[in-house]
């Protein structure tokens, strides 16, 4: 009987989100006109409510401090108080209000890995293409760069250099945007190859253009639908990373308030049957099921596939 209850509720929240998704894509469509809206409308739902909680992210974000019922690292009780209407997710194991650390960390943890994927974009990107348009020695020397780097564990290379440099948010921004732009470098290089072959390539090259005028008018716009689907992709495996990194110590440091290190600093509840260390967890699930449900369609939309 339990069972069924549980799979019932589960029931009402898939609909619900579906139902919420599908609003949502109504609400683009009629603000939207053109190829903008067009392109809305062949969305399935599940993109819907992918928009819609990234736009709820970004939200929260933005105006997290006029959100949040306290301050981002104020001391407001005991540890570990139940949920009240005064606390609503309850204290974490300072006294710090849960709920509030949780608005201040979609800011922090989400804004960080945004500015991490952005600048592993440029770099990973501008380099693949720059590799691709060139070729020779150049193409040849950054190539097995990014395999020497590549060849090391993300986790465990990040680790290192964490431990080398330090663990400020600009060491972290720079680390986790460097050793993820060579995966953008792989993808960038590979779209690159397949353009700069082609006979439009060759006549812009006979008419004389410029080697940055090549990549950017040229190249880069005939490759911008596979790497913006995987910008999304990528921003999800940073968000992870950071996340996990804080989870272990040596990622966003405290006081400061993020996700990965509030399940650290109060998985103690769950033994007690709390489940307020499963929220911000649940927050990052969330997120990333979000991202890539726009990213599928993205990736559905450039792939030229039809229903």
């Amino acid at each position: 009987m339990a069972f069924l209850t549980h799979l019932f509720w589960i029931a009402i929240a898939v609909a619900g989100a579906l139902g919420a998704g599908w609003l949502f894509r109504q609400l683009l469509i009629s603000v939207t006109r053109g190829a903008t809206a067009r392109a809305l409308r062949t969305a399935p739902v599940t993109a819907g409510f992918g928009m819609l909680v990234i736009v709820v992210y970004v939200l929260v974000a933005t105006f997290a401090p006029v959100i949040a019922p306290f301050a981002e690292r104020e001391v407001v009780g005991g540890q570990f108080l139940p949920w009240d209407s005064t606390h609503l997710l309850g204290t974490d194991n300072l006294g710090r209000d849960m709920f509030t650390r949780l608005v201040f960390g979609a800011r922090n943890t989400v804004g960080i890995a945004f500015l991490t994927t952005a600048l592993a974009f440029f770099i990973g990107a501008m380099l693949g293409l720059l590799a691709a348009t060139v070729g020779g020695w150049l193409d040849q020397v950054l190539s097995r760069v990014v395999d020497i780097l590549m060849a090391i564990p993300s986790l465990i290379f990040s680790l290192l250099l964490l431990a080398i440099f330090g663990t400020s948010v600009v060491t972290l921004i720079l680390v986790i945007a460097t050793i993820d732009s060579t995966r953008v470098f792989r993808l960038a290089r590979s779209v690159a190859m397949n353009i700069v072959v082609m006979d439009y390539i060759e006549a812009a090259k006979l008419r004389g253009e410029g080697l940055w005028r090549l990549i950017t008018r040229e190249v880069l716009p005939n490759a911008m639908a596979p790497l913006v689907a995987e910008f999304g992709l990528r921003f999800c495996f940073v968000f992870l990373m950071i996340s996990a990194l804080s989870f272990l110590g040596v990622g966003i440091q405290p006081p400061t308030a993020d996700w990965g290190s509030m399940v650290k600093e109060n998985a103690a509840l769950i033994t007690f049957g709390n489940i307020t260390p499963l929220l911000p967890a649940g927050a990052i699930a969330l997120l990333t099921v979000a991202v890539n449900f726009v990213v599928d369609w993205m990736l559905h939309r450039a792939s030229g596939l039809k229903e």
